[in-house]
């Protein structure tokens, strides 16, 4: 599978192949060629999940205000207790 199809992926979509993938190493009866192969594509799943990630974290951070516009989200000295 390559880099620019997991692209394409949604984070579900990859979180779903990336069980897959572990689940098929789990079993223990994957070639060799085949494990390193799953492994390899495991890790790009796993880097396009952790981005999917930050993204969201990024917007969970700023907060649509009341002109329309994202801000950053803080917290009052009230709110943080």
């Amino acid at each position: 599978m390559s880099n620019d199809i997991n692209k394409e992926k949604n984070f579900e979509e990859a979180m779903k192949d990336l069980e897959t993938i572990v689940q098929k190493l789990e079993e223990g009866d994957v070639p060799l060629e085949k494990a390193i192969h799953f492994f390899q594509e495991g890790v790009q799943l796993t880097k396009l999940c952790h981005d999917k990630l930050q993204h969201v974290e990024g917007e969970m951070d700023r907060i649509l205000n009341e002109q329309g516009t994202f801000s950053p989200f803080t917290l009052t000295k009230e709110e943080e207790e």
